[in-house]
């Protein structure tokens, strides 16, 4: 089965930047028009994007509404969007907007009714995003750091009714040094949810070591890829054929 490619657009302040370990004052500026890089992606080839409203995490509101709208006027490919998303009213005004699938974080950990509501209302519309620092979750765009193993909070979600669960490990995000594929691997092993790959993709040696990863645990169902390709380090076509297995 293939895997799923998800160029990543995170935005600062109205553009699209690229942080180190989520680091807000360690971020470097890709572009200043986010929709233009939005259709970039859709030109290579790309069939879903991942958006994340980065001063939205912090402030547990959407902040960079305006990008994201242009965003989705721009692409036709589905994008889905995480960042401050804390309540029924803001998934579903997303939703109605053109929104593919809504990602929920640190709702996800501190109000855990939120989860299965929102996954009953908007049946395969909900993703849950589970940010791992040293194993245990991070919450409030990953200032804060929580007492909850990431696998535990994985098996908690298993009969929540959600699409898929992304994966992340802040120490490897946005660092280049390959995916944490043996703590994603044990994750998704534990639970029958496809769960999405992030932080550290490097190469394309990731994305062939995640093909295999996948033959051993088939619910290993994309990851998401930042800054190797905003640095050229990885060709989207190249890329996309060894997800396809090609």
């Amino acid at each position: 089965m293939a895997l799923t490619l998800y160029p990543a657009i995170d935005l600062k302040d109205g553009a699209c930047v690229r942080l180190r370990r989520g680091e807000m004052d360690q971020a470097t500026v890709y572009a200043e028009d986010p929709a233009a890089q939005a259709r970039a992606f859709e030109a290579a080839g790309f069939t879903a994007l991942h958006v994340v409203d980065l001063n939205g995490a912090f402030a547990g509101r959407p902040v960079n509404g305006e990008a994201v709208r242009a965003i989705l006027a721009a692409v036709a490919m589905p994008v889905q969007l995480g960042g401050g998303i804390r309540d029924m009213a803001g998934i579903a005004a997303w939703i109605e907007l053109g929104i593919s699938r809504v990602i929920l974080g640190s709702a996800a950990v501190k109000n855990p009714a939120l989860v299965r509501e929102a996954a009953a209302a908007f049946p395969g519309r909900i993703i849950v995003g589970i940010d791992a620092r040293d194993g245990m979750v991070a919450t409030e765009g990953w200032a804060e750091t929580s007492s909850l193993p990431a696998t535990e909070m994985a098996m908690r979600l298993q009969d929540a009714g959600i699409a898929a669960i992304i994966h992340t490990d802040i120490a490897r995000d946005g660092m280049l040094q390959g995916l944490n594929l043996d703590a994603t691997e044990a994750l998704a092993a534990a639970i029958a949810i496809p769960v999405i790959a992030s932080g550290g993709v490097a190469g394309i040696e990731d994305i062939r070591n995640l093909r295999a990863a996948a033959a051993r645990t088939p619910n290993l169902a994309g990851t998401i890829i930042g800054r190797a390709l905003y640095d050229g380090r990885i060709d989207p076509q190249a890329a996309l054929a060894e997800a396809a297995g090609c």
